[in-house]
């Protein structure tokens, strides 16, 4: 990455363009619907095994063992370690 500073001292980085991925990531205790963004020509696998702990879901369900819908986030960290499986999926549909 580069990067300039100007004459006051602001530090200018490139811009960095990302994906948004749907995915369901089913953790230890739970199952979370939410979007991860991925680099272009990134898997989902490529961002799970970089040396950060954390990855970044934003609009996340979170859903109890029995499917209620705990609580919404427009953004939360998921520690990988707690992570089971991730795959990429469709918008939920309303039901009913």
């Amino acid at each position: 990455m580069t990067y300039r500073i100007d004459s006051k001292g602001k530090i200018f980085t490139d811009v960095i363009r990302k994906d948004e991925v749907a995915v369901l990531i089913q953790t230890v205790t739970g199952l979370i619907h939410g979007h991860v963004y991925l680099r272009p020509e990134q898997r989902i696998k490529d961002e799970l095994n970089t040396e950060e702990r954390f990855i970044a879901v934003t609009q996340a369900e979170v859903y109890g063992p029995t499917g209620e819908v705990l609580y919404h986030s427009r953004f939360l960290t998921l520690n990988k370690a707690h992570i089971i499986w991730v795959r990429p999926d469709e918008e939920p549909t309303e039901k009913g």
